[in-house]
């Protein structure tokens, strides 16, 4: 079968349609994002008190799993759409933990984040959005402390628009019209695990790990080591 998805088709960096975030904030993520706090502790353990960048959060749906699975963390998630943020400050009240987690309207490259540099900085989803893969891979360069837990979570593009199809259709054949479309259009802008290889080499990263932990998603997971002719 020809392979017609050997090039990245590139989406919106942000979502800001208000219907977008809508269908975000009611979709049920139940299984990936427990993935994501599941993985993550697979490797971490049970992380110890800090503070973590969720970068890219979205509606805060990881951001308050995260809390929930590590009591003693405090989270700051960034996002560059006011639209992804209003949906994220309504979780956060609504679970009570607004004095855990602190939500900033800031897309990246940011001239200055939160705090200067974090304990651990998780990612989910946020790569395939951005045009220059570099800027995601520099911040992280950036904002972590030396030895701080980086785990970076992402779908993988299909060979084809026929096998992304059937990925949706497989994963989110219930949910509403947007959110598919988004979902398939996220798998055609999706990087594959050589292209990120290549990215975490250009950065000085390759020393992280990169897994592909379904049929969909690879993770790249580690401890931060600060290079002595640190580039940020």
């Amino acid at each position: 079968m020809p392979k017609d998805l050997e090039n990245r088709i590139p989406e919106p960096e942000l979502m800001e349609e208000m219907d977008q975030a809508r269908a975000y904030a009611e979709a049920d993520f139940n299984d990936p994002h427990n993935m994501f706090v599941d993985e993550f502790r697979r490797r971490f353990g049970d992380f110890p008190s800090g503070t973590v960048l969720d970068l890219g959060c979205g509606t805060a749906d990881i951001s308050c799993r995260f809390a929930r699975a590590f009591p003693e963390a405090e989270i700051h998630g960034i996002d560059g759409s006011a639209a992804m943020l209003k949906f994220a400050e309504r979780a956060v009240a609504a679970q009570g933990l607004e004095d855990r987690i602190t939500l900033f309207h800031l897309a990246i490259p940011a001239p200055k984040l939160p705090l200067e540099r974090y304990d651990a900085i998780i990612i989910n989803s946020l790569l395939h959005h951005l045009p220059a893969p570099e800027v995601m891979w520099q911040t992280i360069e950036k904002a972590a402390k030396p030895g701080a837990a980086v785990f970076v979570m992402d779908l993988i593009r299909p060979g084809t628009k026929a096998e992304a199809a059937n990925i949706v259709e497989r994963y989110s054949g219930s949910e509403p019209e947007i959110l598919k479309r988004d979902f398939f259009n996220s798998l055609l802008a999706a990087y594959r695990p050589d292209e990120i290889r290549e990215q975490l080499l250009q950065v000085g990263l390759d020393y992280l790990n990169l897994e592909i932990i379904s049929d969909r998603h690879f993770i790249v997971w580690g401890y931060f080591r600060q290079q002595k002719n640190r580039r940020v």
